[in-house]
């Protein structure tokens, strides 16, 4: 039995670029386009119609921009109470801001749009398999660069008061970008138990993705 191929969805005021992505998505037995858009408006109101598996999202349109298309594809996909589709931010520039804002407002991670094409495509089956990805380089850096832009303060360490004493270690070290197998480990649990904390805090804190997480620790100072 052949299995559904992941349907991808482009977003992206370029012209040249979509028909470049366009191929090379439909070039794959594993994948379908399911449709394109050139702004974030109409990209909502197409995702609301036809919801397709992972979305490729242009972070910097005339109209509206990939961050707020993100943010209202991801509470109309909760106030639904349907899965929302898996979005990749695409950008230009490692450190743009609006990346930070776009993971913050449910983005499965981010890609510069001049990613080799094998690293798009292997993006692409990541986020479809439920992992966060990002652009070559550390995301740490990232959002380090991002926490530099708001006033400097000690770590906010009440936000994480709902949490069990486990779930803090286990939030910091996921954080700090350490593995389910390394935090195991560290922790003398099994990856179950390790997988179990994590969804708790997630739903605690009121977050979707791991990547979520680290922005997350960083807006409120919980990492040097």
């Amino acid at each position: 039995m052949v299995e559904r191929p992941i349907t991808v969805a482009l977003v992206d005021d370029q012209p040249l670029f979509r028909a470049g992505i366009s191929m090379l998505v439909q070039s794959q037995a594993d994948m379908a386009l399911a449709w394109e858009a050139d702004d974030g408006g109409p990209a909502v109101e197409r995702a609301a119609e036809q919801r397709p598996d992972v979305m490729l999202m242009d972070l910097r349109m005339p109209v509206m921009g990939g961050v707020e298309a993100t943010r209202r594809i991801t509470e109309a996909s909760a106030a639904a109470g349907v899965d929302r589709p898996k979005i990749i931010a695409l950008t230009t520039f490692n450190r743009d801001q609006a990346v930070v804002e776009a993971v913050q407002a449910g983005a499965s991670g981010y890609l510069l749009k001049s990613a080799e094409p094998e690293f798009l495509l292997a993006a692409i089956r990541t986020v479809y398999s439920g992992y966060s990805v990002i652009a070559p380089g550390s995301v740490h850096e990232l959002f380090q660069h991002a926490a530099r832009t708001v006033p400097a303060s000690g770590p906010d360490l009440g936000v994480l008061d709902g949490l069990s004493a486990r779930e803090r270690e286990v939030f910091l070290l996921a954080a700090k970008g350490l593995s389910n197998a390394d935090m195991a480990q560290g922790l003398f649990v099994s990856e179950a138990t390790v997988k179990t904390h994590l969804r708790s805090l997630l739903v605690k804190l009121g977050l979707r993705t791991r990547l979520q997480l680290v922005a997350f620790a960083y807006e409120h100072r919980l990492l040097g």
